[in-house]
């Protein structure tokens, strides 16, 4: 009986999405030249971890079961939804925060004194260049760790 370990898609998928949230803080590190480790728990922003996790998942899978399986085309259909979610819905979600945000602090002068509103997050979804390099880093790492397995099968 094996373990979550012995599951190369299931690797593929996490490792690509912890690698992306490693990115995001190393491209934070570079840009804005500050260490924000909480980059790594935040949604938003480059690279995609979400486009990363499902795009490996389904290329893991389409690796083992085949593309013309109906696993493959769960997967496939399931990352299309997460990658058009991350750069379609939450992506204006973060922008109507944007203008929330702004519009607390030009009528801030009209609240109560009890009232003190939270600022809303902003960085909640993606560009498509964001989808499109998370995307690219799940199939490479997808390909790097069922090549892997392959040769350890094999051994």
């Amino acid at each position: 009986m094996g373990t979550v370990f012995d599951n190369p898609v299931f690797i593929a998928a996490v490792a690509a999405g912890t690698i992306a949230q490693i990115l995001k803080v190393i491209i934070t590190l570079a840009t804005e030249k500050r260490l924000a480790l909480g980059r790594f728990f935040e949604t938003g922003g480059m690279p995609s971890s979400h486009s990363a996790a499902v795009t490996a998942l389904s290329v893991g899978i389409g690796m083992k079961y085949g593309w013309n399986s109906a696993l493959f085309a769960i997967s496939a259909v399931f990352g299309y939804i997460v990658m058009y979610d991350a750069a379609g819905v939450r992506q204006a979600a973060g922008k109507h925060a944007e203008l929330i945000n702004e519009l607390v602090v030009e009528l801030e002068h009209l609240l109560n004194d009890g009232f003190q509103p939270k600022t809303l997050k902003t960085l909640l979804g993606h560009t498509l260049p964001q989808v499109f390099i998370g995307a690219s880093l799940g199939i490479l790492v997808a390909l790097l760790v069922m090549q892997k397995y392959a040769a350890l099968a094999m051994v």
